[in-house]
């Protein structure tokens, strides 16, 4: 039982893996109250006058205590981030680690003027909109009440934030900041002189890509079929040109 469950987890790609796991361990240990949600918001004063860069991190982990919020936030954020990766991000690990910095740095930068404490939600958000926007014609249904296409989703999700009393705000900044990356990314290129604006550093592809096999490649002989590692083949070889001819004894 143990070795299967270890087996599921250890398949789920890399990066949903990282963060869906750092985001429970976080809030079990706001739980546990190893650390307080004190320790964890973004304060951009403490940022740069206590240099508590940690901030810059862990208020992306930190999805409020255990209850249905944080279980409804955290299964769109492991069913669509993992979509992505093994979707339109699938071999391009790298491209999808300088989505997660790219929509990271926007989001912290807005929240300075936005005064928001944790943009975890708002991060959800906006992997939501990239896979909505990347899968249009894929037909969603919304408890068993709605059912639209998926470049809607982002919205419904906003309408039920609202319905429950909660602040729009996070939704809309995880919208606007998905909406960049996608024009940025998938619209803009494809303009009569676009150009493409993301270009995921090189150091990226070297930490985070899993080198190509060289298709110019050529095997060494060994590495062939027909030929015996050992030399076996070669030894029968030889036996068979030492081999005399019975009449050239005879004679």
């Amino acid at each position: 039982m143990a070795n299967s469950v270890t087996q599921e987890y250890m398949q789920i790609p890399a990066v949903t893996r990282a963060y869906t796991t750092a985001c429970v361990l976080t809030t079990a240990a706001v739980q546990l109250e190893f650390i307080t949600p004190f320790q964890l918001y973004f304060n951009p004063d403490l940022i740069l006058k206590k240099y508590q860069i940690w901030r810059l991190i862990t208020n992306f982990l930190f999805f409020g205590p255990l209850g249905f919020s944080f279980l409804f936030n955290m299964i769109f954020l492991y069913r669509y981030c993992r979509m992505l990766e093994e979707g339109s991000f699938r071999g391009r690990t790298a491209d999808f680690v300088y989505m997660f910095l790219f929509g990271g740095v926007l989001m912290t930068l807005f929240g300075l003027f936005a005064n928001l404490f944790f943009l975890g939600q708002a991060f959800t958000i906006m992997l939501v909109y990239v896979w909505s926007r990347r899968n249009p014609y894929i037909r969603m249904n919304f408890f068993g009440l709605l059912n639209f296409q998926a470049p809607f989703l982002p919205w419904v999700l906003m309408g039920f934030s609202l319905l429950l009393g909660n602040s729009i705000v996070i939704d809309l900044l995880g919208i606007g900041v998905g909406h960049i990356y996608y024009f940025l990314e998938d619209v803009f290129p494809n303009q009569p002189g676009g150009r493409k604006l993301l270009a995921t550093p090189g150091i990226f592809r070297v930490l985070f890509d899993t080198p190509q096999e060289d298709p110019s490649y050529a095997p060494l002989p060994e590495d062939q079929s027909g030929i015996s590692w050992n030399g076996q083949g070669v030894e029968d070889t030889g036996q068979g040109q030492n081999e005399e001819d019975p009449e050239r004894e005879d004679n």
